[in-house]
């Protein structure tokens, strides 16, 4: 179930772009601010709670995600900030790109989109030995949350850059194929010994680091020059308390 959820969100949501062609700006950073909001209050309540009860040495943990977080920096390089909504798109006029430059510059994009989704699929893989004792819906949910819009920003700007939203579908499918593959991968590799209980737990560590990098970047971008705005500090608000239902009362 979790692999069909984590390929049907991005999918349906990138589709989207044919219905709603450019998102309203205000709108869709409000959405963006709820998701972000969810993911950093979901990730500091639960992930990182988490990690560090299960595993003794905590200097290891802080590591991997202060790795997984310059992670994601190197990654944004590659992928403009798609992952957490930016649509970058190009007045074309009086730039002439060859079909193969402009090939290859989305491959690069949809590669780097890719390795993201990839490490969060597998962080909701399961050890053997049950050692993560509540369950991953609430991951479950701030990693749709976050790739539905990341998933229609690429479908945006891969529409512009390719001149046709037909010939960005297969990034699109590529794209929501990614995280149920890596979680595909995981468990498959949980089962055979391959990634054992502490390997799985630095997983997670380092997609936290992922996860405060992502979260964070989302909120404060959302503030230009970071203006006061109480419509975007209502709906951060109420995207950490429902991450904090989500956590203690189902």
């Amino acid at each position: 179930m979790n692999m069909l959820i984590l390929f049907l969100a991005p999918l349906l949501a990138g589709l989207l772009i044919y219905l709603v062609p450019k998102a309203r700006n205000g709108s869709f950073k409000l959405v963006l601010v709820f998701a972000g909001s969810y993911l950093f209050a979901i990730t500091v309540i639960h992930i990182l709670p988490e990690l560090y009860r299960e595993y003794a040495e905590v200097e290891l943990i802080g590591l991997f995600v202060l790795l997984g977080f310059f992670l994601q920096q190197l990654l944004e390089y590659f992928t403009s900030g798609i992952e957490h909504g930016h649509i970058h798109t190009h007045d074309h006029k009086g730039h002439a790109h060859s079909h193969s430059h402009t090939e290859v510059s989305a491959l690069v994009l949809l590669s780097a989109l890719c390795v993201h989704a990839f490490l969060e699929g597998g962080m909701l893989a399961q050890p053997q030995s049950q050692a993560f004792h509540s369950d991953n819906n609430a991951i479950l949910l701030g990693i749709v949350l976050h790739r539905a819009p990341a998933a229609f920003a690429l479908m945006a700007v891969l529409s512009d850059q390719l001149h046709s939203k037909r010939r960005a579908i297969p990034y699109l499918l590529v794209f929501s194929l990614a995280a149920p593959l890596g979680l595909f991968i995981s468990e498959y590799f949980v089962e055979i010994n391959l990634l054992t209980e502490t390997g799985l737990i630095l997983l997670y560590a380092l997609v936290t680091g992922n996860f405060l990098h992502i979260s964070t970047t989302i909120v404060f971008e959302s503030s230009p020059e970071h203006h006061f705005n109480a419509k975007k500090l209502a709906v951060a608000i109420v995207g950490s308390l429902v991450a904090v239902a989500v956590e203690f009362l189902f």
